[in-house]
């Protein structure tokens, strides 16, 4: 059974920063495309990163560019998100995702497999 299980959320202030994880269980993290999406009530689920977990290639969303930082440990089985300078518009429920394949329409949320459970991020002014 696969299992994507998030951690590294909290609450922090504006121009901080914090790391999330992604663990995943049952499936190589180094295997396909993974990726961090977040989402805020009465939003639709927003593509933030991704990698290519077969190239390391790294995709963002314009609105994280320079901020944010999508890695993995292959030994660990894990992916990380590092958010730095974070702010007020960063907040909300962060998902790990999986799919097979390439990262191609890395943000389409339809093309994923496995979703995590999220972790919370929120960040005051």
């Amino acid at each position: 059974q696969v299992q994507l299980v998030e951690s590294g959320g909290g609450s922090v202030q504006a121009g901080g920063s914090l790391r999330l994880s992604c663990a995943a269980f049952g499936v190589s993290a180094s295997s396909g495309c993974m990726a961090w999406f977040r989402q805020v009530p009465g939003k639709e689920r927003e593509g933030v990163a991704a990698t290519d977990t077969g190239t390391g290639s790294g995709y963002y969303a314009d609105s994280v560019k320079g901020r944010f930082t999508i890695s993995q440990d292959n030994a660990k089985n894990t992916v990380y998100l590092q958010l730095n300078s974070l702010n007020v518009e960063d907040t909300g429920m962060y998902y790990c995702a999986m799919k097979w394949g390439t990262c191609t329409a890395p943000f389409a949320t339809l093309l994923y497999n496995y979703w995590g459970q999220g972790t919370q991020v929120t960040v005051s002014s």
